[in-house]
This record gives C-alpha cells, structure tokens and sequence, in this order.
C-alpha cells in the first residue's frame, strides 16, 4: 500500500469537522486496507467510521488515429457481470502512475501508447472509499500480444468514440473513472484551439 499523511494520525487529532480517537486496520490484504475509526463526530457526539482504502491507480482511455477506443470488457467479481471499461490497475510501489498506465496498457491489451497525456484526477467514491485514480488519453498506438495477469481473463473492446459516449450516457459503461475519462475527452475535443 501507498503510505499516506492521511493514515497517519496522533489521538484526538481534528479531521475536518471530526475528531479521530483512535485508528485501527480491522483487516489488510495486498490490494486493500479495511480501517475503522472511532471518532466524535460533527455534532460532538461518539460514533465509527470505516473506510477502505485500495491502492492508488489508473484509468487509460486508448483512440487510434481512426478514432476508434481499445477497451477491455471483462467479469468484476464485485458486481457480478461484465463490464466495459478503461485500461485499468493500480499504481506499483515502485512507478510512477504514467509507467503504470503504460505497463497496464501492454498487460491487459498488448497496446503500446506513443503518447500519453494524463487528463486528471478522480475519486471513485468518497465517503466510504480511498482509491485516486490517475485518467490518461493514449494515442499514436501500435499493437502486440497482451499478458494479462492469471486471475484476468480480458477481451479487447473496440469501439468508435462517439459510440462510446453514447455508451456512456446510455449506462451501458458504468465504470466510474471510464465515464469521466471519455467524458473529458470530449469536452477537450470541443473547446476551441
């Protein structure tokens, strides 16, 4: 996990307009962190809070020059379906969220990026979920044979963009950083210059 100023608190340390008591991990796995914290809240009374924390990551939206989006369609165990999103994984201890990008692109894929221009930050779910997801455009594309890891089994899902905003608007893409992403792009697209 990324160590963070935020996860590191003394006793009785003002947290916005809350005041965390204690802090602790009620469970930690390689890819998340549960914690539960016991806290006075706002209206000055006692209470709980749990978070979960996943590792920070990235979300790659992919355009070749035809305007077509290379994404991945793939079951998520925690809703239970398919679902159609962006390049997507976590941010290793050891690179930057632009290797990320590139090194999940190649993985789940097998796109190489000749340029990759990050787009902006997201928060996927604040109140109960830390997990910054870094949003990059990837363009100049060339192809090779993707090496997802074991537990993925990925299809590559290409898709003309305007196709993929309609996706988008119509829920057909649900993934919260994939829908900004592409949403972003097209509003770049339209502002003038």
């Amino acid at each position: 996990m990324h160590p963070s100023s935020r996860d590191e608190f003394p006793p009785h340390h003002p947290y916005g307009p809350w005041t965390i008591e204690e802090r602790r991990v009620v469970y930690e796995d390689p890819w998340l962190k549960v914690r539960c914290d016991s806290v006075v809240r706002p209206d000055g009374n006692p209470g709980t809070y749990s978070t979960v924390r996943i590792k920070p990551g990235v979300c790659v939206i992919a355009i070749d020059h035809d305007d077509n989006l290379y994404l991945t369609k793939e079951f998520h165990y925690a809703v239970g379906r398919d679902t159609i999103e962006g390049v997507s994984g976590g941010i290793e201890d050891n690179e930057t969220a632009q290797l990320a990008a590139k090194r999940e692109l190649a993985e789940e894929i097998g796109v190489v990026s000749g340029c990759l221009q990050e787009i902006g930050t997201v928060d996927p779910l604040t109140a109960a979920l830390w997990s910054p997801t870094k949003l990059f455009l990837a363009t100049d594309l060339s192809f090779m044979d993707p090496n997802p890891e074991a537990t993925e089994k990925i299809e590559c899902f290409r898709v003309s963009f305007a196709e993929a905003v309609r996706m988008v608007m119509d829920s057909e893409i649900t993934h919260g950083p994939t829908c900004v992403a592409i949403l972003k792009i097209q509003f770049l697209r339209s502002m003038p210059g």
